[in-house]
């Protein structure tokens, strides 16, 4: 489905064109021309990303930038006047993802567009939950449950367990593994990973001597498994 993108502009020739370049680029477009109906389009549909004009008839779009980000997460490109250096900070500093000086070429607003919508995926899928069946992974708030029992786990056996979960599927090798985990603030390297293995097993396995999440890949590493109840 082609990603939904408010844009907020006054001007309708410069809305016009931006609409039909993001358009043909695989985007669907809406269009508002002042900051106040477009904080009532975004309260009343989703959107992907939003495109706005700092310079707007009914209200500043910074403060349409701190309102919205009150309520929402929507990625936001500024569209700032050229040498209009502490606005695009003040923008910056109360939430806006990226800022576009006017004029501006279509493809580098395309790029920037394209970039923030990334940047928003990813943090988006880096803050939900991981679940395998009845094994919960929390990466913000560091935390393991296993059918909503909380698992004790140290920093460097999270970090493990993590780095399993989130290539499941895929073969991991002892030294891929402390490839992947290293560089954090992690306990040292004083035991194999065997060990901490074992003890992330005896934490989340119904039967840690017969593992069904972290199987044994004998003479090639560990893979976690995708299916797992």
């Amino acid at each position: 489905m082609a990603e939904r993108i408010l844009l907020i502009e006054d001007d309708p020739r410069l809305a016009e064109m931006v609409s039909e370049y993001l358009g043909e680029a695989g985007f669907r477009v809406s269009v508002a021309a002042g900051g106040r109906a477009g904080l009532e389009r975004l309260a009343r549909e989703p959107f992907d990303a939003l495109v706005l004009d700092l310079m707007l008839p009914d209200m500043d779009g910074l403060e349409v930038c701190r309102e919205l980000r009150a309520k929402h997460e929507t990625p936001v490109l500024m569209l700032t006047e050229r040498g209009d250096a502490a606005d695009r900070i003040v923008g910056l500093e109360i939430g806006a993802d990226d800022y576009l000086p006017k004029p501006f070429e279509p493809r580098e607003l395309l790029a920037r567009l394209r970039a923030i919508l990334r940047r928003g995926k990813g943090r988006n899928a880096a803050s939900k939950p991981l679940r395998f069946g009845r094994l919960e992974i929390d990466r913000e708030a560091r935390a393991v449950q296993v059918d909503g029992e909380a698992c004790s786990l140290t920093a460097y056996q999270f970090a493990l367990l993590l780095a399993l979960a989130e290539n499941a599927g895929r073969v991991l090798s002892r030294e891929s593994l402390m490839d992947l985990v290293k560089g954090g603030p992690l306990e040292a390297f004083d035991r194999s990973i065997d060990v901490h293995v074992s003890r992330i097993r005896a934490a989340i396995e119904d039967d840690p001597r017969k593992p069904r999440r972290i199987v044994t890949v004998r003479g090639a590493g560990y893979v976690f498994a995708k299916a797992q109840d």
